[in-house]
């Protein structure tokens, strides 16, 4: 029987310190959904539904009244269920402060490091750091100096390593975290808004928002303490949410729900499994384990620790780590601490506090998720106690992981963690020792990340008396997460070890047992994983062979005959994998800027203008923006064939889903309408597929709900009849297209020229490469905001459309197009984007038209928010290429002739994929080839259409250009260095080969570029650095790599309007649109500068006078597009166009007022000017001058890398820029934007993999599976210069573009990836009794991205075995 309890009829909590209190509610309500649907606190934002990016983080309070204590931990509010925090507090970033009433040091630091740029991102960001600012002041750490935090500048990094960012590249967040640490060093925080350089530590702490510690927020408001009650649970009959509290309530409830009929019940703790495993329909009931006391302790006692299954893995993690643990041996204190810190690299710390150690295990036993804790506690002869309705049993770890999936009434309740003093084996010497090592291969070395292997060995060992080796008493392997149903014990290894002495030859047949043992499945990179565990295991195991004198790999010299003496001699650290050495974090950073005052305040390195708003949440995006009355909501319905034709959509199992009102479709467009989804000048493609499908991804209907939560879910039960009848097969590659002649055409105006003679250039060559081949593949823009509109219906058949666009203009256009009504009755309002990357142009109209077409039909406001996985499957992307080249070139390494074939896979509709030859030509035009001839053909496929990513072509190309370099300087066997810089261009060459567009001998920095960053970057000492380094180190490789870049823009035509108001204050309207890129800043700045020049007295700062408001289509027409890196400089002119319009209007009065009155204050003009009916508006266009519209931008990098041979990890020790922005306009926006480009640039070229499957359909479909930079992922010195170049006559105020060209530079690191493979190989091919410096060597395709398998792959993946037999054979 339940035991009878008092139940509150009320759901309450407090959300920054307001009473909530729900009556009732759906129990499959999220946090995230309530918080976003009936409060004001918007902040929270929906990024991937699936707890990895870290948008959405909540702090959560929870009052323990017997203790008396606070305890206060992030969580993911997208997967924690609404139910689940009853009597909890929540504090979102509105909680810490708001521009009214004062924001917080946190949102004020955040703005003045320049840490936010589209903003979207910030408020996790800021909930993260105040976490751990507010537990850090828990500690008993001494109290710091005023203004900062008791955190340390490990744990402020640390803070926000769980959350994603797609602008910033991370440095600058970094460092607004480190600002509030103890410990820093007022000297490695970056450029800011409060101090200079130069300036004393005294003046800069001063100057830095005050922190006060001392009062910081309550996070627990005392009404919510005094309605606590320890008894009370809510009312399971009102709110279906079960809260047992013993083992045999739970047992009651199993049996007396499972008799209703038809009914889901979900077993929850942390619901963070929702994450991985999508529910497609919600659960009808919830039985909430976490009150229960003998599943939620954890017990200690000598024989070791039981953690009840719903302890949260941080709070084990925290047990495991407790320090004076009197009652454990040293060996097993080391052993837990182990496990604790391999714990502290799942998932993130968000997650982890939440996410319960039993729920892991159950979800590996029952769904075969790839488990860390599986494979760790399996290591350490774990045990787990299970109860099947009355029978409870205690087995081991590894049968509950071999039993058949576990049936729903079976309950995890705790796992045993023993002592290695309690499992060691008894007959072995007692001289013995204990290692226990972890290991865990994943893209990101932090965590937030599936590990492709993870692994625990344990083995007691001790040394031999009479052969000074050591001996292998037992151990225990445990590999796991490797593309088979769950971890396993090697039992096979473990028994040949079992008493033998380790040598080079028991290991060598050790790694042969390991790799029949682990055998991933196939389609899971078989080959790779299998490596890592052979790498592992040597890893582990070759410290202790003894090589006729010499260790291995040199970790442990001087232990060669009694290597385990006793523990204290042995520093278990170095059995660590390499790269766990190298600092996680960015270590330091340097940026280099040299400011003008020429034009102020344009050049200032002012704060982004909303940062501030942006990291309190009051900054508005489309779906922050509250819902009209009867409010529906959208969801796409899309096809999963290639080609086929629709024969209907229905859905199953009953006729529409709960909560849906209408399904759209291409027939609901009204009559005079077209089924128009997006134009470009090149065409259209399709609102929705009519009756053929021509890729998989393609809209083919809108679900329309009463909620976005039931439109989503509605989705799934939908039905598509397809039939392939009398249908060729589709294209799904570039070959099949040439093959079948499907071409888009490209204008002959966009084509771009040849480039000298080719025959004459091969003739000149002393050698060729002939045929070579590259592949690129495909990136997503993963902009922190998906696609969203809302569509409102007006009067008079009009339509407001609120879009997140970087082309509201257009999307006017197709909304009018579908809708069969005039322009005029189309207004599209975009006041900010979260995050574009060329993802917001076309790919954001069919979302806009599909809500503004549902609007039309339902007569009711009809948004949209697409999912992560909807959004990606969509998105198109970067566009894939197949490249063939020859290439001749002299002995010296001038190249001579380069000779291309490009196929470009645009996808199923044109969109702009005929500017790309024009892109991928100029961009790969910055090396003198001597005659450069191409073929380049745009194919026509199956696929999504591809559309414009950040630099698109422009990355490609550079990047192809960077591959010839390195083939060549291969085959001559030259430094590669060399090779670039006999092939960089004159200022000759490169008038030759960008002819009309290089402008003066004088702006041809790049020359000088290159030569700077060879020393600022000491690159000819680090160059022999890591000759050195390589010739010391067996299996770690470093490289070094410097690139150019020549990057040409395109100035557009772009309009402007600034209004001067009665008050005084003024306000702007401009064509471009705030993508982050901090547009509306540099505005403000032109704005001030600008209208400065009428000389007013005591006009204080203009720039406080300025606001830029959002677009609208009615308002400003001609927006065009934001894109292309110049729409900031173009709207910049447009709005100075405007000013000296209002300057020269304005002059003729100052002069009278001056004459009458000697003195004239800005706001007497102003009101003098209203009185006698000056006009104090202007509007603008501004066309660039067609001989100075188009210009070149330059800049370098080096890159430096190193590579773990045994897992093929790739760290980016040190990366230093030097980008020419001519005259910066704002040089704090232009550096974010240079770093910020970079490091998307490093996720394309090192870890994003958008993979599809045979049908075209995109996989990576969410952040478990597409994997872009975090913060421990770029480089651990990240130095960046914005060059001044000084006076450009036909620029805007003399600055350059700064948004797309850096992302070009990050083939640095790429580049130095190939040079510490090519050492790798070199050795590999030593080991193999080869000649080292053979072509084998040197010359090999290094894949984009270069993932982890790739690079293991090319250093070998069975290097081990060769460096063991070779050991053997020179034996």
């Amino acid at each position: 029987m339940a035991v009878d309890r008092e139940t509150g009829n009320r759901l309450v909590f407090a959300v920054n310190g307001e009473r909530i209190e729900l009556s009732s509610v759906d129990p499959s309500t999220t946090l995230l959904e309530f918080l976003r649907s009936q409060t004001r606190f918007k902040s929270v934002k929906l990024g991937c539904g699936e707890g990895g990016c870290g948008a959405c983080v909540v702090l959560l309070s929870k009052y323990d009244p017997v203790l008396d204590q606070v305890e206060d931990f992030t969580a993911s509010s997208c997967l924690t269920l609404l139910c689940s925090v009853h009597g909890f507090a929540i504090t979102t970033t509105e909680g810490l402060g708001n521009s009214k009433d004062g924001l917080h040091a946190i949102h004020q630091r955040l703005a003045g490091f320049h840490a936010s740029q589209c903003g979207f991102c910030t408020p996790g960001m800021c909930v993260s750091l105040f976490a751990a600012l507010v537990n850090a002041e828990k500690t008993n750490r001494p109290d710091p100096s005023p203004g900062f935090s008791k955190l340390t500048v490990s744990e402020a990094e640390k803070a926000i390593a769980g959350n994603l960012c797609r602008c910033t590249g991370y440095r600058s967040i970094a460092d607004a975290c480190k600002s509030f640490a103890a410990d820093v060093d007022m000297e490695d925080l970056g450029l800011n808004s409060f101090w200079r350089n130069g300036e004393s530590k005294e003046v800069k702490i001063k100057r830095l928002p005050f922190y006060d510690r001392i009062r910081e927020i309550c996070t627990f408001p005392e009404f919510l303490k005094k309605e606590i009650r320890s008894s009370m649970v809510l009312d399971s009959k009102r709110f279906f949410w079960y809260n047992p509290v013993s083992l045999i309530e739970l047992q009651s409830l199993l049996d007396s729900l499972e008799t209703k009929d038809g009914s889901l019940v979900k077993l929850v703790a942390g619901n963070t499994g929702m994450g991985y495993y999508k529910e497609i329909e919600c659960n009808d009931r919830y039985i909430d384990l976490r009150n229960i006391s003998e599943i939620s302790s954890i017990k200690t006692d000598l024989t070791g620790i039981e953690i009840g299954a719903t302890v949260a893995i941080s709070k084990t993690i925290e047990a495991l780590k407790k320090e004076n643990k009197a009652e454990f041996h040293s060996n097993g204190e080391m052993m837990f601490k182990k496990i604790a810190d391999h714990m502290e690299k799942i998932a993130s710390g968000f997650i982890r506090n939440t996410a319960s150690i039993g729920g892991n295990l159950v979800m590996a036993q029952r769904k075969h998720f790839p488990s860390d804790i599986a494979t760790l506690l399996l290591a350490v002869d774990s045990m787990v106690d299970i109860m099947s309705g009355t029978r409870r049993e205690k087995i081991m770890l590894e049968e509950f992981l071999e039993r058949s999936p576990m049936d729903s009434k079976t309950v995890l309740l705790n796992v045993r963690i023993p002592t290695w003093e309690s499992i060691r084996n008894i007959s072995s010497d007692t001289n013995s020792m204990v290692l226990f090592e972890t290991y865990r291969a994943a893209p990101r070395p932090l965590g937030n990340a599936l590990p492709y292997l993870n692994a625990a060995f344990m083995a007691e060992v001790s040394s031999c008396r009479t052969s000074g080796g050591i001996i292998v008493y037992n151990c225990q392997l445990a590999f796991g997460a490797y593309g088979t149903k769950h971890a396993i014990r090697a039992r096979r290894v473990e028994e040949f070890l079992a008493g033998k002495t380790l040598s080079v030859g028991v290991l060598y047949e050790a790694i042969k047992l390991v790799r029949a043992t682990v055998i991933p499945n196939d389609g899971t990179s078989p080959a790779y994983r299998s490596s890592l565990a052979v790498g592992f295991l040597f890893n582990f195991f070759s410290p202790l062979v003894d090589n006729n004198g010499e260790t291995f790999n040199g970790l442990l010299d001087g232990y060669m005959n009694h290597l385990l003496v006793e523990v204290s001699k042995l520093d278990q650290n170095t059995l660590q994998l390499d790269h766990d050495k190298i600092l996680t974090f960015l270590s330091s950073a340097k940026q280099v800027l040299e400011l003008s005052t020429e034009y102020y305040p344009v050049g200032e390195p002012i704060t982004k203008a909303g940062a501030a708003i942006q990291a309190s949440g009051e900054a508005v995006y489309v779906n922050d923006i509250p819902s009209p009355a009867n409010c529906l909501h959208g969801a796409f319905i899309y096809s999963t064939k290639p080609l086929a034709w629709v024969r209907g959509i229905k859905f199953q199992p009953k006729p529409y889903p709960d909560g849906v009102v209408a399904v759209v479709t291409s027939e609901d467009i009204p009559k005079g309408g077209k089924n128009t989804g997006s134009k470009t000048i090149f065409g259209t493609e399709p609102l929705f597929a009519e009756e053929l499908t021509e890729c998989a991804g393609q809209r083919l209907a809108l679900v329309v709900a009463d909620t976005q939560k039931r439109a989503d879910m509605a989705i799934n039960f939908a039905v598509v009849d397809y039939d392939l009848e009398d249908l060729e097969q589709p294209i799904l590659s570039v070959e099949e297209a040439v093959r079948r002649s499907s071409f888009f055409e490209v204008p002959p105006f966009l084509f771009p020229k040849q480039v000298g003679d080719i025959s004459k250039g091969m003739a000149e060559a002393d050698q060729k490469i002939l045929s070579a081949e590259i592949k690129l593949g495909s990136q997503y823009y993963f902009y922190m905001e998906t696609q969203t509109a809302l569509a409102v219906p007006d009067e008079d058949n009009c339509m407001v459309v609120y879009s997140s666009s970087q082309v509201p203009e257009w999307t006017q256009t197709v909304i009018a197009r579908c809708l069969g009504i005039p322009e005029h009755n189309v207004r599209v309002i975009t006041r900010r984007v979260g995050g574009g990357f060329g993802g917001k142009a076309l790919k954001a109209m069919p979302v806009a038209a599909a809500c503004a077409l549902a609007a039309h039909k339902l007569r009711r406001p009809v948004r949209m928010y697409l999912d992560r996985k909807t959004d990606m499957i969509m998105a198109g992307g970067r566009h894939p290429m197949k490249i063939t080249y020859s290439v001749g070139f002299k002995s010296n390494g001038k190249i001579t002739a380069l000779q291309l074939e490009i196929l470009i896979n645009a996808g199923c509709a044109v969109d702009i994929s005929p500017i790309m030859p024009h892109n991928v030509l100029s961009a790969l035009k910055k090396y003198d080839w001597g005659a450069l001839f191409f073929d380049i053909k745009v194919c026509k496929t199956n696929h999504s259409s591809k559309s414009a990513m950040r630099a698109p072509g422009e990355v490609q190309g550079s990047f192809i250009a960077e591959a010839v370099i390195e083939h060549v300087a291969a085959a001559l066997s030259m430094e590669v260095d060399s090779v670039r810089s006999i092939n960089l261009h004159t200022y000759s060459s490169l008038n030759f080969f960008y002819e009309g567009i290089a402008d003066q001998p004088l702006d041809y920095t790049l020359p000088s570029i290159w030569n700077k960053l060879v020393t600022s970057s000491n690159l000819l000492h680090r160059t022999k650095m890591v000759v050195e380094f390589n010739r010391n180190n067996k299996w770690s490789k470093r490289g070094i790599s410097q690139i150019p870049i020549v990057h040409e823009v395109t100035l557009r035509p772009t309009p402007g309007k600034v209004s001067i108001l009665r008050d005084g204050s003024i306000v702007v309207e401009v064509g471009g649109i705030e993508l982050g890129q901090g547009l509306w800043t540099k505005v403000k700045q032109m704005t001030a500068f600008a209208l400065s020049s009428i000389q007013c007295d005591r006009v204080g700062d203009l720039l406080d006078k300025v606001r830029v408001i959002q677009s609208d289509t009615l308002s400003l027409i001609q927006g065009g597009f934001t894109s292309g890196s110049t729409t900031s400089e173009s709207s910049c002119e447009a709005v100075r166009l405007c000013c000296n319009i209002l300057v020269e209007r304005l002059g003729p009065l100052r002069e009278r007022l001056k004459e009458q009155m000697g003195s004239v204050e800005w706001e007497m003009l102003v009101d003098q000017a209203h009185l006698q009916s000056v006009n104090l508006s202007a509007s603008s266009l501004f066309v660039p001058d067609l001989n100075s519209m188009k210009y070149l931008n330059y800049g370098a990098a080096v890159s430096e890398v190193e590579v773990n041979l045994l897992t093929g990890g790739t760290t980016v020790l040190q990366t230093d820029i030097i980008y020419d922005c001519g005259q910066s306009l704002n040089p704090a926006v232009d550096l974010g934007q240079i770093e910020g480009a970079f490091v998307q640039g490093l996720g394309f070229f090192m870890l994003e993999e958008y993979l599809t499957d045979s049908n075209g359909l995109v996989v990576a479909e969410g952040t478990w599976t597409y994997k872009i930079p975090t913060l421990d992922t770029i480089p651990k010195k990240f130095n960046v210069e914005v060059l001044n170049s000084g006076r450009h006559q036909k620029r805007v105020l003399s600055s350059k573009a700064s948004g797309e060209p850096p992302l070009l530079l990050a083939a640095s690191v790429h580049c130095a990836t190939r040079a510490a493979i090519k050492e790798a190989r070199k050795q590999l091919l030593f080991w193999s009794g080869q000649d080292g410096s053979t072509t084998n060597a040197t010359i090999f395709d290094l894949e984009v991205p270069a993932t982890m398998p790739v690079v293991k792959g090319l250093c070998g993946l069975e290097s081990v075995e060769r460096y063991l037999e070779w050991i053997i054979g020179t034996k």
